[in-house]
C-alpha cells in the first residue's frame, strides 16, 4: 500500500490519484469524486450522477462501496479491468485510482464563507432568484457552481450542501463579492420548502466554491445553448462573461424550454445579452405545455422537435452547450448524434435534486 501522508480518523482514508500522484484525505461518507472536487483536484466528471461515465477512473488498490450499478454505462473490457465510476463510489479502504485528470479547467482556490441574502426575487412560480453578500470574495468562471450548506435549523439535513450554479458573470478578474443563483423549488426538498416560505433578507448562510468543468471552451465554430428552467442560470452567466471578455463574435442560437408563458423569465436580461452581441444572436424559446388557446405565437414542443429546423443541417459543425433537467438533456444528446455532432464538441450540466440522486442509488 502507499505512503500514508495524512493522519486520519478511523471514518477517512487516504486517496491517490495516479499517474498524477496526488493524494488526499476521503471521509467514508463521500464519494471520491466529492472529495477531489472538494480539494480542488481537477477530476474529470460531468453529471456527478452515475449517467454520463465521464469519471470512470480505473481502481488499482483498495475497496469501494458502489451506490450504482456501473454495468451499463462501462465496456466489458473496462469491468474486466476494474473500472469504477468515480461519483458513484465510497471508500471502504485506502484507494488508489489510475485517470487523466483534465487539463485546461479553470482553477480557482476554493472558498469556504459566510453569505447574506441581500436579495429573494420570484422568477417564475418555483423559481426565486437569491443574491448573497460574501463576508469574503470568491473568484470563479461563469458556468461554474457552488455549494450551499444547509442551516443548523434544517433538522435533518443540517451540515448537508446543495449546488447551484452562478446566475452571473463574475468581474472582469473573476472576483465577485456577491453571488447570484436561480434557484428552483423541489417538492418535499427540505432546503427550498424553508427558502422559499422561511427564509428572509439578512439570513446567514454558509457557501463554498467554486466548483465544476462547464464553461466556455475556445473555438470559432458557432455555439447552440440550450437551457431548461433554473438551468437558464449558468448559461446567461456564460453568455455575460463572454461578451464581457470581448468573446461575442461566435454565432449563436439559444433555445429556452419552458412549460407555459408563465415559466419564461430573464427575457429582459437575455434581449440585453441579444442586442451587445457582436455576432448573429437568435434566441428561440420553446413552450412544452402552452393551452393551445393560448395567445402564445411562438414554437410549441420539444426542444429536439426544434433542433435541426433551426439550426440547419450545419448542425453538426456547432458546439453544443446544455443545462437542465436530466430527461431534456438527454434526448438532445441522442439527437446531436444522430446529427453527427462530435462527443467532444458537447457540453453539459444536468441538473439533479436528492430525489435524482435517491432514485439511482441500489445499495
Amino acid at each position: 500500500m502507499f505512503n500514508r501522508l495524512f493522519r486520519r480518523t478511523p471514518s477517512e482514508y487516504n486517496f491517490r490519484i495516479t499517474p498524477a500522484d496526488i493524494e488526499i484525505r476521503v471521509s467514508s461518507k463521500e464519494t471520491l469524486l466529492q472529495a477531489a472536487l472538494h480539494q480542488g483536484v481537477p477530476f474529470p466528471y460531468n453529471c456527478r450522477a452515475g449517467g454520463c461515465g465521464e469519471c470512470k477512473c480505473r481502481l488499482v488498490e483498495g475497496k469501494v462501496k458502489e451506490l450504482t450499478d456501473k454495468s451499463y454505462l462501462l465496456s466489458a473490457e473496462e469491468l474486466k479491468e476494474n473500472y469504477i465510476l468515480a461519483c458513484q463510489s465510497i471508500p471502504k479502504s485506502d484507494v488508489v485510482v489510475e485517470v487523466t485528470l483534465e487539463k485546461g479547467r479553470p482553477e480557482h482556490p476554493i472558498v469556504e464563507t459566510s453569505g447574506t441574502i441581500t436579495k429573494l426575487k420570484p422568477l417564475t412560480h418555483d423559481i426565486l432568484h437569491v443574491a448573497m453578500g460574501l463576508d469574503q470574495p470568491m473568484t470563479y468562471t461563469a458556468g461554474q457552481y457552488a455549494e450551499i450548506i444547509l442551516p443548523a435549523e434544517l433538522k435533518p439535513g443540517a451540515g448537508e450542501s446543495r449546488s447551484y450554479s452562478f446566475a452571473c458573470a463574475s468581474s472582469q478578474d473573476g472576483r465577485a463579492d456577491q453571488l447570484d443563483f436561480f434557484i428552483r423549488k423541489v417538492p418535499g426538498g427540505a432546503f427550498t420548502e424553508w427558502l422559499f416560505s422561511q427564509t428572509k433578507v439578512g439570513t446567514k448562510l454558509h457557501v463554498r466554491g467554486p466548483y465544476g468543468n462547464f464553461y466556455l471552451r475556445p473555438g470559432t465554430q458557432p455555439i447552440v445553448c440550450i437551457a431548461g428552467g433554473s438551468g437558464l442560470a449558468p448559461m446567461k452567466a456564460i453568455l455575460e462573461q463572454a461578451h464581457q471578455d470581448k468573446k461575442s463574435t461566435r454565432d449563436v442560437v439559444f433555445f429556452f424550454g419552458a412549460r407555459t408563458q408563465a415559466d419564461l423569465y430573464c427575457l429582459d436580461e437575455i434581449e440585453q445579452i441579444r442586442r451587445n452581441w457582436t455576432g448573429r444572436f437568435e434566441f428561440v424559446p420553446i413552450l412544452s405545455a402552452e393551452p393551445e388557446n393560448s395567445t402564445w405565437q411562438g414554437r410549441r414542443g420539444l426542444i429536439t422537435d426544434h433542433l435541426q429546423p433551426v439550426v440547419g443541417e450545419r448542425i453538426a459543425q456547432h458546439q453544443a452547450y446544455l443545462c437542465g433537467p436530466p430527461p431534456m438533456i438527454d434526448s438532445c444528446l441522442v439527437e446531436f448524434s444522430r446529427c453527427g455532432m462530435d462527443s467532444s464538441q458537447i457540453h453539459f450540466d444536468k441538473f439533479l435534486d436528492r430525489s435524482h440522486l435517491v432514485q439511482r442509488q441500489t445499495v
